[in-house]
């Protein structure tokens, strides 16, 4: 009787078991975008490294005003700036070939050649120093210095300069409005010089991305910005103008003479420091504009910015990389070209 109670029950059991349908479930997915999550870890990881360029290169000591800029850019692009009137600011720094005479050193007011390249203007202003050897804090310093080196503009004196100046009526006229109830100056004609180059930045589709726009790059661009990344350009090409703000020794792991063939080999900071730790060092140049500012280096030794790129990788950062990721590479800095602003356009 106990036997069939028992099996009574377990009849029930697995009645009642069989009664409810195990419910259907679906294994739960996660469709993640890869490609778009890899996109937005770049964008991410470069704003760690960059900085969108400012409207203006802003200084305390040098509020910037129209006035002030016209001055400026007038001063530019006058050829009485050298003694002998045959060249301006804008002679070894064309406006019209993004800041550069795109020669390895610049010829003077007599004919004479420096010994250095000579750097774009665009941009500059947001470096911490100014010249291949940082000799001048701003802008503004760095502006005086030219008109008075012989082998530049050699203008003899500032006092020679400011009679020039004085004996032009527009120039009166202008020094008067842009500073007010002061005479004409060596140090304001600096500042008015300055304040024009403060304008002169020239944001590119960097910038867009930058601030956000993941399709202002598009694919073989963003590999270029990956490789730079991880090749470590970034050591010393970040900021705002991807560069322009530290001093470091050209050569790290290697003569830098042995793979760009410089006659003379430069000293540096060297040359003005006299302390053997500068023996070679340099300011960090900008990479903004770059394949528009050939030739490289504080030589103008290289002419060609792929090559550029490979000799680097290896001195700077003891790497061998090969044609095709130098050619990312490049395929990158080509998106840091920007547009000359409208102020910098040479006058009519």
């Amino acid at each position: 009787m106990k036997n069939i109670a028992a099996l009574v029950i377990l009849w029930m059991v697995l009645l009642s078991c069989g009664s409810e349908q195990p419910k259907e479930t679906k294994p739960k997915t996660v469709l993640k975008d890869y490609k778009k999550t890899a996109e937005v870890d770049l964008l991410t990881e470069a704003k760690r490294y960059f900085l969108p360029l400012p409207e203006e290169a802003v200084s305390e000591n040098n509020p910037l005003t129209k006035e002030k800029v016209d001055l400026g850019k007038k001063l530019f692009f006058d050829k009485r700036l050298s003694k002998d009137q045959n060249i301006s600011c804008n002679s070894c720094h064309n406006l019209e070939t993004y800041g550069v005479d795109n020669l390895p050193t610049s010829p003077g007011d007599e004919g004479k050649n420096g010994d250095r390249n000579s750097p774009t203007v665009l941009n500059a202003a947001l470096h911490f120093s100014q010249f291949w050897d940082g000799r001048a804090a701003d802008v503004e310093e760095q502006a005086g210095g030219p008109i008075l080196n012989p082998v530049e503009m050699n203008i003899p004196s500032k006092e020679f300069m400011v009679k020039r100046l004085e004996g032009v009526k527009e120039y009166v006229s202008m020094f008067n409005a842009a500073f007010p109830n002061e005479k004409i100056s060596y140090e304001n004609l600096q500042l008015a010089i300055g304040a024009f180059e403060r304008k002169l930045l020239t944001p590119s589709k960097f910038d867009q991305y930058l601030k956000g726009n993941e399709n202002a790059l598009n694919k073989k661009e963003k590999e270029g910005l990956k490789l730079f990344i991880n090749t470590g350009c970034i050591t010393c090409h970040s900021g705002e103008a991807v560069g322009g703000n530290m001093f470091q020794k050209f050569g790290l792991h290697g003569d830098y003479w042995e793979k760009t063939k410089s006659d003379p080999v430069d000293d540096g900071r060297f040359k003005e420091t006299q302390n053997e730790a500068d023996r070679y060092v340099f300011k960090v140049p900008s990479l903004r504009n770059i394949e528009k500012t050939y030739p490289y280096f504080h030589d103008g030794s290289i002419s060609d910015l792929k090559e550029a790129v490979i000799i680097m990788a290896q001195l700077q950062n003891n790497k061998t990389i090969t044609s095709e990721e130098a050619e990312s590479i490049v395929t990158f800095l080509k998106t840091l070209t920007g547009e000359v602003p409208i102020v910098g356009k040479t006058p009519a």
